[in-house]
């Protein structure tokens, strides 16, 4: 006869590994969840909850002369069926109550309706210091549109603006993700890579980042619902561009994260329990299309699931050609430990002509030819805002709210302003002309007349002249 505790001892069993599991999920102390252009909440798969921007909160202000709501119930997602419209510049303002790192996450979603197109949208999106978005036009990305950034909000207040990029349009957005970042997530430094050299840059807590790509190397897609921060990571096969030897090794085993060390925040299980490794002595490579003119922030994730014992595995690390780290041994690393998550930071700002970042590992003169050549895991490629606070050109947000005047009457007005302004430059210089000559033929005219004239003779010069002058 079966026990009949048995039931219960289990549903105790399950009650108490949810619980602890519910305690390691990721809790931020500001967690600002808009679904913009809705009227109800949108709850999510990952379970989070988007509150609409037409209830009125304390913890965020929208701010517009005239919003406006539209909504295509055909879309499934919640999160992109509705969106607010911005005929003008508009801003949401966002109470914080821990000043630091957040990060910014804007959805976009171009459907249409009868009284907007979404898809011709233009206009640009900013922070208070920083151009997050310029001229951006939606329509060129398929599909739902995600950007992400990480700031640093020092004070009480984030404040969003949405600009249209010109009088004839508008802007959107369909939800949009404040909240704060762990205390781990961003480095205090990092390895700067030179062309010529390796040294430490201090400046990374200080820049904005906006991330460009997340890569599970040697896994599948990772979608929030797996993830402590809600990332989306994405495989690293059409990246990979050499013709190496590698392989993709799993791990079914529990990682071993320890305390000041990568936390599941900096990265998730899923990425660190699979890693494509090099199985000879050659070099495997990742390329990335970037944008020239910028530094970009270099996130490499390793986890030792390949190597059997310690203190086999040594490898080099390549940005752009460039060595970065020769003879990185991860057994030391990782003081010791297998399976232990370490990651290490890189900045460059060394992009080649075509606008493509690469990064390699390649095999280490320390390494036996019957051990692993080299491992990543996962890998993250983020670019840091320019001098101007942009991450879009050139292009500082005083630009932004810089009204030129606009259309055929603006042009003309402009022209006209220039031609009557020339006009007159004209006029005064003309005249100033024709002064000097008048005082020029004046001195002639009351010159004095010579003293002695031979008899018989008429005067030259000023005589003869003196007399056209007076009587024409």
């Amino acid at each position: 006869m079966a026990d009949p505790r048995i039931p219960s001892l289990l549903l105790l069993l399950l009650f108490l590994h949810l619980l602890s599991t519910s305690f390691s999920l990721f809790s931020p102390v500001d967690n600002l969840l808009i679904s913009c252009g809705s009227t109800s909440v949108s709850t999510l798969d990952d379970h989070r909850v988007f509150i609409p921007d037409s209830t009125p909160s304390p913890s965020f202000h929208l701010s517009s002369s005239h919003p406006i709501s539209l909504s295509d119930p055909s879309i499934s997602s919640p999160l992109y069926r509705t969106a607010r419209i911005f005929t003008s510049p508009s801003t949401y303002t966002f109470r914080i109550s821990h000043p630091g790192h957040h990060l910014i996450r804007l959805h976009f979603h171009p459907f249409s309706t009868p009284s907007f197109n979404l898809s011709s949208a233009l206009f640009h999106v900013s922070t208070s210091n920083l151009v997050l978005l310029s001229n951006f036009n939606p329509a060129d990305l398929p599909g739902p549109i995600l950007r992400e950034f990480i700031i640093r909000s020092p004070s009480d207040e984030l404040i969003l603006s949405f600009t249209p990029a010109s009088q004839s349009t508008f802007a959107f957005v369909n939800a949009i993700e404040v909240f704060s970042a762990p205390a781990d997530l961003v480095p205090a430094i990092a390895r700067l890579v030179s062309p010529d050299h390796v040294q430490f840059y201090d400046l990374v807590s200080s820049q904005a980042l906006e991330t460009l790509y997340r890569i599970n190397v040697g896994g599948l897609k990772v979608t929030p619902f797996n993830d402590t921060l809600w990332r989306t990571w994405i495989p690293d096969s059409k990246f990979l561009t050499s013709n190496s030897q590698t392989k993709i090794v799993t791990f079914s085993g529990r990682i071993n994260y320890r305390e000041h060390r990568a936390s599941r925040e900096v990265v998730p299980d899923n990425v660190e329990n699979t890693a494509r490794v090099l199985e000879i002595k050659s070099n495997m490579t990742w390329a990335f299309d970037v944008s020239a003119g910028y530094q970009y922030f270099i996130r490499m994730h390793f986890c030792d699931i390949a190597s059997l014992v310690l203190n086999e595995l040594y490898f080099n690390i390549y940005i752009n050609g460039y060595s970065a780290y020769e003879d990185f041994d991860l057994s030391d690393a990782t003081s010791q430990f297998l399976a232990s998550p370490f990651y290490m930071d890189f900045v460059t700002d060394v992009v080649n002509s075509s606008g493509v970042l690469t990064v390699s590992i390649g095999a280490s003169n320390f390494s036996s030819p019957s051990w692993v050549q080299g491992m990543l895991n996962g890998l993250e490629i983020m670019k840091m805002n320019n001098t101007v606070g942009s991450f879009d050109g050139e292009f500082p947000v005083s630009a932004i709210f810089v009204k030129p005047e606009k259309g055929f009457f603006g042009e003309f007005a402009r022209w006209f302003v220039c031609g009557l302004g020339f006009i007159s430059l004209f006029s005064i210089v003309f005249m100033l002309v024709l002064r000097l000559r008048a005082e020029a033929w004046n001195a002639l005219a009351w010159s004095r007349l010579p003293t002695e004239v031979p008899e018989g003779k008429p005067a030259k010069g000023n005589l003869m002249l003196t007399s056209k002058f007076i009587f024409s």
